[in-house]
Formats: C-alpha cells, sequence, structure tokens
C-alpha cells in the first residue's frame, strides 16, 4: 500500500510518494476518463513494468482530497483508485499536480458521442452491473462517492472485444479524483437536482447519485448511444422533471422488462427509493423492488414563468431558480399561492410556502429579501432541489469548488457576486431550514455561520480568496506574482518568489499580495494572523514594511534555510520605511548597510533580527531621549537669554550714560585745576 505523498516545493522534481515517475510526454488517450483530461504515462520505481497513469488536476478545479485520503487506505479491486498525489512537470515542463492512479486494463466501453452495438442483457447484468455494484458497495463503506461513472469511464477488462460490442470479463471503474465531483458528468449521467448546478457546485453527494449514473449507464449500452444527445443540458434537466428520468431518456425506445423494471428503481426520482449497492448485486430483486412514490400532481392549468409553462410542483422550483426576477415577482404578487391552490389543489403545500421563513439573517442586506424569498420558495416546492440563489445553483458542499472556477474565470464575476451575497446572508442556513427533513439543519447553519465570518475578515486575510483557500485544501495559490510555479502549501512560498525575483515587473510591488496574503491566512498557524491583517496597514507604514519579512522568513526556516538572495533584495527594498524606525542617522546608516550585505546572502531571519531588534532599538529611543532633553536645555537657555534681553540693553545704556558723564566731570575737573595752576 502506498503512504500519501507528503506535499513537494515547487521546484521539486522528486518522485511523487517517493516513487512515481511522471512521463507527461507519453499520453493516454481516454484513460483519464474523457478527451477533455488526457492522462499520460507514469512508472513506480519499485516495479518499472507495472501499468500507471497519471491523471492532471487543472488549477480552477481541485482534487478531491477527502476521496483521496480514504482511498489510500487500502485498493477496492475493480477500481482505479488512488495511489499518491503531488507536483511534477507537465508536457510543456511547467509544474502541475497530478494523481497517481493504475491505468486502464483495456479500452473504455465506449468513446464519447459514438454508436456501437447495443449491449444484451445478460452481458450488461453480469460485466457491468453486478461488478460495479460490488466496487459502490466498498465506496459506501468508506465513505466515498465515485461520482464519474459513465461507459467513457468504464473499461474492458482486456484490449479483445466480442463483435456486439461486449466486453469479455468484468469492467473496471475508472478514476475519478483529479477533479471536483460530477464535475464533468454530462447532464443525463446525472438527476435532474444535480445536473442543473454549477460543473464544481455539485458536491460529493451519496451512493444513490452513483446508482442512478450506473442506471443511465446500463441504459446507454443497452441502446447502442446516448439519449436527447441533441439537447442542451438545460433542456435534459427540464424534460426529466417534467417526464421522470426513465421516461425521458427511454422514449419511444423498448427494452427487456427484467432490465427495464431495473432501471425504474435504480432512476427513482428520490434518492431514497433507489437500490443500494448490496441489492444491485441480485438484479432481480432489485428490480422487483417496488417503493410506493405517489406520482407528481399535475395541475389543471400550467403557469407561466418566463419562457416556461409549468405543471407540478417541482417544474415549479426549476422555473423560478432559472428565473429569478420573474420569481420574485410571482410570489410578491401572490401569483404562485393562488396557482398553487386553485390549479395544482395542493392547499397544504401553499400553506408551508406561506409560513414565515429565515428571510431576515443578521437582519437582512438592503434588496436581498427577493433572492431569499426565491430560495426558499424553490427549496419549500422541491426539497430535492440544491441551493439556488439569482439564477445558479449548487450543493453547499460544492461550494468550494464553484468558488474556485468562478474566480479562476475572468467571465465568473456575476457567479462570484452571487456567491459571496449567499454566503454573506448565510443562505445555506435558510436553505437547510426549509428542507430540515432533509438535511441536518444544525450542521448547515454552523457550516455558514463559519464561512460567513472568513468572508468578514477585514483586510488581505479575508474575502472570498480566504474562503475560497480555507475550503479547497488542494487549491495552489493563484498570485500573478508567482508566474508559472506551482505553490500547494506555505513552505514552498519563498522558493516560488525567489524565482519571481528575477523578472523585473514583478518587483515593482511587494512580495505579498492578496492572494498572497489569504492563502497564508488559511494554510497557515492560526498565531500568523496577526501578521497578515498587519499587512498594507497605513496606519503604521514603518510597522507593517516588516511584515512581508516577518512571514518569509519563517517560512524560509521551515524550508529548510534555503539563501534565497533576490527574495531577500527584493525584501530590503520595500522595507525601506523601517529604517525610519532608527533616529540615530549614524545607526540607521549603518543598519542599511548591514542589511544590504545579509540580503546578499539572502538569509531572511538575519534581516528581521537587524531591523526587528527591540534592545538595539530600544537603546536608540533611549539616546535619542537624551538628546531630545539636551535640546530642551539648550532651548530653555536660549529662551531664557532672549527674555532677558531687553533688561540687560537697559542697564547697559545706563551704565553707559553714568560713565560718559562721569568722565566729563573729571575732564572739568581736570580743566579746572589747570587753569587754577596756571
Amino acid at each position: 500500500m502506498a503512504s500519501p505523498a507528503p506535499l513537494l516545493p515547487a521546484g521539486a522534481d522528486r518522485p511523487i510518494g517517493n516513487y512515481y515517475i511522471v512521463d507527461a510526454t507519453t499520453p493516454l488517450p481516454g484513460a483519464g476518463g474523457g478527451s477533455d483530461l488526457v492522462a499520460c504515462r507514469a512508472t513506480d520505481r519499485r516495479d518499472p513494468a507495472r501499468r500507471l497513469m497519471a491523471v492532471p488536476v487543472r488549477g480552477a478545479a481541485p482534487a478531491r482530497l477527502h476521496a483521496i485520503n480514504q482511498l489510500l487506505a487500502g485498493p477496492v479491486p475493480g477500481l482505479l483508485g488512488p495511489l499518491a498525489h503531488g507536483p511534477a512537470r507537465d508536457a510543456a515542463g511547467q509544474q502541475s499536480w497530478f494523481v497517481i492512479c493504475e491505468a486502464p486494463p483495456g479500452p473504455p466501453l465506449r468513446a464519447g458521442g459514438s454508436r456501437a452495438a447495443p449491449w444484451g442483457e445478460a452481458a450488461l447484468l453480469e460485466r457491468v452491473l453486478r461488478p460495479a455494484a460490488r466496487v459502490l458497495e466498498q465506496l459506501e463503506a468508506r465513505r466515498v462517492t465515485h461520482r464519474a461513472i459513465r461507459p467513457e469511464n468504464l473499461f474492458r477488462p482486456g484490449p479483445a472485444a466480442g463483435g456486439d460490442g461486449e466486453a469479455h470479463g468484468a469492467v473496471v471503474l475508472g478514476s475519478a479524483w483529479a477533479a471536483p465531483p460530477a464535475s464533468r458528468q454530462p447532464a443525463i449521467y446525472e438527476p435532474p437536482y444535480v445536473a442543473m448546478c454549477l460543473p464544481g457546485g455539485r458536491g460529493d453527494g451519496s451512493i444513490a447519485d452513483d446508482v442512478y449514473a450506473l442506471g443511465v449507464t446500463l441504459l446507454v449500452l443497452a441502446l447502442g448511444h446516448e439519449p436527447l444527445a441533441e439537447l442542451a443540458p438545460d433542456e435534459i434537466v427540464r424534460r426529466k422533471l417534467e417526464r421522470g428520468s426513465l421516461a425521458a431518456l427511454l422514449g419511444e425506445a423498448r427494452l427487456p422488462m427484467v432490465l427495464t423494471d431495473l432501471l425504474r428503481g435504480m432512476l427513482a426520482e428520490d434518492p431514497e427509493h433507489r437500490p443500494a449497492p448490496a441489492m444491485l448485486a441480485d438484479p432481480g430483486a432489485a428490480g422487483a423492488r417496488r417503493v410506493a412514490a405517489r406520482p407528481p400532481r399535475r395541475a389543471g392549468q400550467p403557469l407561466q414563468v418566463g419562457p416556461h409553462l409549468v405543471w407540478t410542483a417541482r417544474t415549479l422550483a426549476h422555473a423560478l431558480a432559472s428565473e429569478p426576477e420573474v420569481a420574485a415577482r410571482l410570489l410578491r404578487l401572490g401569483m404562485v399561492d393562488r396557482w398553487l391552490r386553485r390549479s395544482l389543489g395542493d392547499v397544504a403545500l401553499a400553506a408551508r410556502l406561506a409560513e414565515p421563513g429565515a428571510g431576515d439573517l443578521h437582519g437582512g442586506a438592503p434588496g436581498a429579501e427577493p433572492d431569499l424569498a426565491v430560495m426558499r420558495a424553490v427549496a419549500v416546492l422541491d426539497p430535492l432541489a440544491p441551493l439556488c440563489w439569482r439564477g445558479i445553483a449548487f450543493w453547499p458542499d460544492g461550494l468550494g469548488p464553484a468558488l474556485a472556477a468562478a474566480l479562476a474565470d475572468k467571465q465568473g464575476e456575476p457567479v462570484c457576486q452571487a456567491l459571496q451575497q449567499a454566503v454573506s446572508l448565510e443562505a445555506q442556513a435558510g436553505w437547510a431550514q426549509a428542507r430540515a427533513d432533509r438535511c441536518d439543519a444544525a450542521l448547515a447553519r454552523a457550516d455558514a455561520h463559519n464561512q460567513r465570518a472568513l468572508l468578514r475578515v477585514r483586510g488581505w486575510g479575508g474575502g472570498l480568496p480566504r474562503l475560497a483557500y480555507a475550503i479547497n485544501p488542494l487549491l495552489a495559490c493563484r498570485s500573478p506574482l508567482l508566474g508559472p510555479a506551482l505553490v500547494m502549501r506555505p513552505a514552498d512560498l519563498p522558493a516560488a518568489l525567489e524565482a519571481a525575483a528575477s523578472r523585473p515587473e514583478a518587483r515593482t510591488g511587494a512580495p505579498i499580495d492578496r492572494d498572497i496574503a489569504a492563502f497564508l491566512a488559511a494554510r497557515c498557524d492560526p498565531r500568523i494572523e496577526a501578521d497578515v491583517l498587519a499587512l498594507n496597514d497605513p496606519a503604521q507604514p514603518e510597522r507593517s514594511a516588516l511584515t512581508p519579512l516577518r512571514l518569509l522568513a519563517g517560512l524560509q526556516l521551515r524550508a529548510g534555510a534555503v539563501p534565497l538572495p533576490g527574495l531577500a533584495g527584493w525584501l530590503a527594498a520595500q522595507a525601506s520605511p523601517a529604517f525610519a524606525l532608527w533616529r540615530s542617522r549614524e545607526r540607521r546608516e549603518a543598519v542599511t548597510r548591514e542589511v544590504q550585505d545579509l540580503a546578499a546572502l539572502g538569509q531572511l531571519d538575519a534581516m528581521l533580527a537587524l531591523l526587528d531588534d527591540p534592545v538595539g532599538q530600544a537603546e536608540d529611543t533611549r539616546a535619542y531621549q537624551e538628546a531630545l532633553i539636551m535640546v530642551h536645555e539648550i532651548d530653555s537657555q536660549l529662551a531664557a537669554l532672549r527674555a532677558q534681553e531687553g533688561w540687560r540693553a537697559a542697564r547697559a545704556r545706563r551704565l553707559g550714560q553714568e560713565a560718559v558723564a562721569g568722565f566729563g566731570a573729571i575732564a572739568l575737573s581736570v580743566a579746572a585745576i589747570a587753569a587754577a595752576l596756571g
């Protein structure tokens, strides 16, 4: 059993998990589960003949860390489970993140969009259903879902295939760990309440969702083609809601009775009505299982919601979620209530909709009441529906990947704004309250409160980036300062910034920007929170100038104290306001010279010790205070002299006058004596 791979520095070329080497120059088309996720060859140094593949992780779609960690505990027969994950160079020579898995033993059951001969019932049950059900049963025991079951991601046990397209032997379930759950699933393979979500916001779901996808896979193989291929995803969702999943997908086609009964259970609209994986091991018993599910009530007259005509409560919920502005107006005018009572005849549902809800969370926000009302109405009308907010839908546990994708998308600003408002109003709590029998409302309320707290952190350590890094543990830092460097953990940051220091355009600003600050706040020890909050503090520019140096010096020590002369020079230039803390010009000039010398050596901790020296600064301050006292004494003496200047001048004038008078009297006396003697 392979041990979990350690997170490695961005520049590392060591094998992933100490054993696995990625050969990005040898692609394995179709092995990753689809044309949009091309895997490549990987090698185990302990067993070079072993067939392995490396599946790349896209930056905007983080890998499934929980599922990977759970499956690293041991292999699951019939599943291409993860063996390790970590950084390696891709075909372009850039650092990327890869998940190492067993390579498929053969080709996929079918290529995307292609037609093939229909499978027979016996082959479907023996070679697809039963082996896949056994895998799902083991995944359920480990509290993991697959969420990527489709013919393109199910593989034949060998290169040979029968003339009718059927595999010889049990199929193998492909990899599903290098992307958010169900994010690459076409709409036909997911229940309506999943397919309507943002691709990254579909969440882990339950094993019942995998049962649904397996049922659609059986149907596609039995037909030999994908139904509804000509329809857009939104239209597929609406058709499933209107007709039911099996009727919408099967259309006018006919399948054997045993298979039809089996698919009816696997494609049940309510996940609680689908057979468990253990029951699927006996298709006859699973097909004979009947759940008393009442057909949806249909209205006598439809309700117009924007361009949509709705006949049932579930289709109404989907239309309200799709047209939030129209929905808010219809709710405000009472048209939804009247339609529920008069046309649909469901007075109880109308009464539930009229109950006071969680529309005043934390005092609400000006203008948010219509959004809260629409969100709650959708949850009441269709308890199976996800959280719908301002035209987007996502499951709360899919918020992280959905937010990561929106922040990376240049056109994702509307989605970011909607997600930010939903989090700031703790919409998840109100949504859970409206469907309390379907989820843990207390847990949802706690999660919503914690997410809102992260969002409301002021400064560079909060906001949407902080939230995205906090709830996506395998999301790389996205700061533009880092360029192509892959930074998955804080210890990788100094080396990446050292590389960035060689680019003159990067050094025009500080070495820590808003993205890096949010990344550090989410991934580092909580004790650095104060330093992150002090970044870019205009109130104390001298102190805040040392904050990047303090943060990065600690990270350099954790990474092994590798010299970083480029980053050190960058920090020395940015820390110039901190030199003003030294009052003595002589001392300040000496510190400046010493900092430059230390920067050339690339040791950030020594620079920090010199600039952030409480003892030396206390001595400098004491000398400064003594100098101030001496200056004050001299000023006082000068002021006293200036105050006595008038009195001294008058006295001098008097003394001069007296002296002149005395000299005059003496002269007269001398003249008189001379005259008498003459």
